[in-house]
């Protein structure tokens, strides 16, 4: 939204004032982040003892104690994409069913996955402990996921469906006229008309899988199946040193690229709050 539309030069002035205010301690942990990456020394915002590339070290060696750093960005990187095609793939077919199929207790099926979105993922953490136990899934990566899935699915299932909400019932319509099947339907006539709401959901399910902590953190025993999020949590020890140097380069380390990702994909990203596209005859 062009907010010179509506606001007088001094407003917007007012606003970008406002917005710089309440975004400034973002902006300085940033800056920490980058100084204290590079930097033998950092008292507060002022760095000490020149340039350095020390704290980089766990790229080319392991670390004492800790799998390599690659190993657990592949984890990292199987467990994101895994969540992002599992995610739209379900959401995608659970809000289109919600949208468009009148079915007994349907509306009963909303409400409930509107509850499980309530739920913190804490409280569940014992219960998912003993299913994983169960099912011979607990410390590995497929348990995770399909945890990291489930958690994720009802607020993707109600995303889509307010996307398929603002397709237009025309095509679709004429589509089945003309002989397709509803999942033809959905597949090549509903799904090409909500790609802002897919681009969405799929950069958010990447974000949260990149991202995700508790999860893999509760649920692997394994150096070998850790996660960036967990590699970096291992560095803060309470009975050993703690070098925040290393610590903030880790940090920016597992920010590159969901930085780089934001970039290419911020447009989408913003179509979130829009609550999908209207569709055309």
């Amino acid at each position: 939204m062009d907010v010179s539309q509506y606001t007088s030069k001094t407003e917007r002035y007012v606003i970008y004032a406002f917005l710089l205010v309440i975004t400034l301690p973002i902006i300085v942990g940033y800056v920490w982040l980058i100084i204290s990456s590079f930097t033998p020394i950092t008292y507060g915002l002022i760095p000490h003892g020149g340039f350095t590339l020390k704290y980089w070290d766990f790229l080319t060696h392991k670390l004492p104690q800790r799998p390599s750093v690659w190993v657990v960005t592949l984890n990292t990187l199987i467990l994101a994409v895994g969540l992002t095609v599992l995610d739209v793939l379900i959401s995608s077919m659970a809000g289109y069913a919600l949208s468009r199929v009148k079915f007994p207790g349907r509306r009963e099926m909303l409400s409930f996955t509107l509850i499980l979105h309530a739920f913190p993922s804490v409280t569940l953490l014992i219960a998912i402990f003993f299913v994983l136990r169960l099912l011979h899934l607990y410390d590995t990566l497929l348990g995770v996921l399909l945890v990291m899935v489930s958690l994720q699915l009802p607020l993707g299932t109600w995303l889509m469906k307010g996307f398929f909400d603002n397709v237009s019932w025309d095509m679709e319509r004429s589509a089945l006229i003309d002989g397709c099947t509803r999942l033809c339907a959905w597949w090549r006539i509903v799904m090409p008309n909500i790609r802002p709401g897919i681009a969405a959901l799929s950069i958010f399910a990447f974000i949260t899988g990149w991202g995700e902590f508790l999860i893999p953190y509760t649920f692997t025993t394994t150096d070998s199946h850790a996660t960036i999020a967990v590699f970096l949590q291992s560095l803060i020890g309470d009975s050993t040193f703690v070098s925040y140097g290393q610590v903030a380069a880790v940090g920016l380390f597992q920010m590159i690229p969901v930085i780089i990702f934001f970039l290419f994909t911020q447009e989408y990203l913003l179509s979130i709050f829009s609550g999908g596209t209207k569709g055309t005859a």
